[in-house]
């Protein structure tokens, strides 16, 4: 078996928060590729068009451990190359990211409503990592966990890359104890507290995740905290992490959380509405340190304004 050679570190800093894209020119056994910018422009033609490839080579922008690389230097497989992908165009999500606690292994974050935990499809230096890199110096933060753009709350982001997997190991483990808060319709013929367990599947490109019969892969026990006017206020303690879990049982239970765009019916695409957030709020996060065995428990600063 091969051994994986492990990438030099990048000579390109970060740009806003965001590291440069990492190429390895792969073996070319047909001879496809004679020179580095043949490669490139058949790699990269369909995200970002031949003449801008032809560009970033003429400007230089491609980088390799000694320097700028020029399209008709010899093809060599194994090659590493960097570059700084163009970023989207992207609205500012007018709230700032808390931070709960830092230390020199981890930060926990509070995550606002609307803002990535980390870069993803349209939004880039619109996320939580972004911003946190630059605002505190941190180029080096990766998060050990993700928490869905809409909902806000508690996120917990580890300093240096070589305690990155202790971390996320709690995540898959199922060893980290979260609490949700949600506010949502109240319905007195809806009895609770209860657990709710049911197979839950998201489809690729598909909004919404749905229920399907089979052997449950969700659960969620649902709390009722108080209620006024129509609406309740609820713990929600999740058992498995699938994909808007917590939002898919609500919605089963004939609650679902105030404000969400896509159960019951999924709206149409448009502007933010930034001062109608999903009424769910990730409220504490607690596990037992994988370094120094101590008990953690975090709660989060923010509040829900669906109800008072």
């Amino acid at each position: 078996m091969r051994r994986r050679t492990k990438a030099p570190a990048s000579p390109l800093p970060q740009r806003d928060g965001i590291d440069a894209v990492r190429v390895r020119l792969p073996e070319d056994p047909g001879g496809v590729w004679a020179t580095v910018g043949e490669h490139l422009r058949d790699r990269y033609a369909g995200a970002v068009g031949a003449g801008r490839v032809e560009e970033m080579l003429r400007d230089g922008l491609f980088v390799g451990v000694d320097g700028p690389v020029g399209g008709d230097e010899p093809y060599a497989a194994g090659r590493w190359l960097w570059f700084h992908r163009e970023f989207p165009v992207e609205e500012r999500v007018p709230f700032e990211v808390g931070v709960v606690y830092r230390d020199e292994r981890i930060v926990v974050a509070d995550k606002p409503h609307f803002l990535a935990t980390m870069p993803r499809g349209r939004h880039v230096t619109e996320t939580a990592l972004a911003r946190l890199r630059r605002e505190l110096g941190l180029p080096a933060l990766q998060p050990a966990h993700r928490l869905d753009r809409l909902t806000a709350g508690l996120v917990l982001f580890v300093v240096r890359p070589e305690d990155r997997g202790a971390y996320q190991t709690l995540f898959r483990d199922r060893r980290v104890r979260k609490e949700y808060e949600a506010v949502a319709a109240y319905d007195a013929g809806v009895a609770l507290p209860v657990t709710v367990r049911s197979r839950i599947e998201k489809e690729r490109g598909v909004m919404a995740a749905r229920e399907v019969p089979g052997e449950p892969n969700a659960e969620s026990r649902v709390e009722l905290l108080g209620h006024a006017g129509g609406l309740g206020r609820y713990r929600l303690v999740p058992e498995t992490g699938r994909t808007h879990q917590l939002r898919v049982h609500m919605n089963a239970l004939g609650l679902p959380i105030l404000h969400d765009p896509v159960y019951p019916v999924v709206r149409e695409d448009g502007p933010e509405d930034f001062g109608r957030p999903l009424q769910l709020l990730a409220r504490t996060l607690g596990f037992t340190d994988p370094f120094s065995g101590e008990e953690r428990r975090f709660e989060s600063r923010l509040s829900l304004s669906g109800l008072a």
